[in-house]
């Protein structure tokens, strides 16, 4: 099996505000004024008593990452800038005819990636599976549709305020990423018969490709962009 990755992307234009009486609230479209607004968010649940104290959790719109913030640190974007911004995205994709068989923890980002791989003209099948559940069901969907390549991915994290980065359990979800690819080289030992994708931001890199992946995020712990083929170098 031969893939030939290409990845290309753009980078995100300068983010225009919405109205500052907007209020904010689940599933308002966001960024940070203290990170110059370099990421689009998705509220994903606000947290706290006070007006003031409240903290959002956020899910990157166009970005695999999780975070919080102070809502007081949150403004809403504008539609225009969120169309502008997610079309500039996506030229990366795979050359290739292969069958993919993609296991996401992140409903969005499953439906993102469903829609991008018909874009591309690639036969894909998604499937939208915790992270913690993708060992436990990867060998029946192995069996089930015999792909060439398989893309293992999710959320994932360094957990605050532990330094040791050679600790899997320093790590929210890597290692459910690194089992899943045990099992998966279990079924195929070889990437001439199975080539593996696996990991997400912050993903503990060299253990994941110790296990066994052909490709793994991210060797600098640090986040990724989305593209169409959910992958980005």
């Amino acid at each position: 099996m031969k893939a030939k990755i290409v990845s290309c992307f753009n980078k995100l234009k300068g983010l225009n505000v919405a109205n500052s009486n907007q209020t904010l609230k689940v599933g308002s479209i966001v960024a940070r004024e203290s990170y110059n607004k370099d990421i689009i968010f998705i509220i994903d649940k606000i947290i706290g008593g006070k007006q003031n104290k409240q903290i959002a959790i956020l899910k990157g719109l166009t970005v695999r990452i999780v975070a919080d913030a102070p809502l007081s640190d949150l403004v809403v974007i504008n539609k225009l800038s969120q169309n502008r911004n997610l079309s500039a995205l996506n030229k990366s994709f795979i050359q290739s005819n292969a069958l993919i068989l993609h296991l996401d923890g992140d409903r969005r980002y499953s439906e993102k990636s469903s829609k991008y791989y018909k874009q591309a003209g690639l036969k894909a099948i998604v499937k939208n599976i915790p992270e913690n559940k993708q060992a436990n069901l990867v060998r029946g969907l192995l069996n089930r549709y015999k792909p060439d390549i398989l893309v293992i991915t999710g959320h994932d994290a360094m957990l605050r305020n532990n330094v040791d980065k050679n600790n899997i359990y320093n790590y929210r979800n890597s290692r459910h990423f690194i089992n899943t690819v045990i099992q998966a080289r279990n079924w195929a030992n070889s990437n001439e018969d199975l080539v593996i994708f696996a990991g997400a931001c912050q993903s503990y890199f060299e253990a994941i490709m110790n296990a066994g992946a052909d490709f793994a995020s991210s060797p600098r712990k640090s986040s990724y962009r989305f593209c169409r083929s959910s992958y980005c170098c």
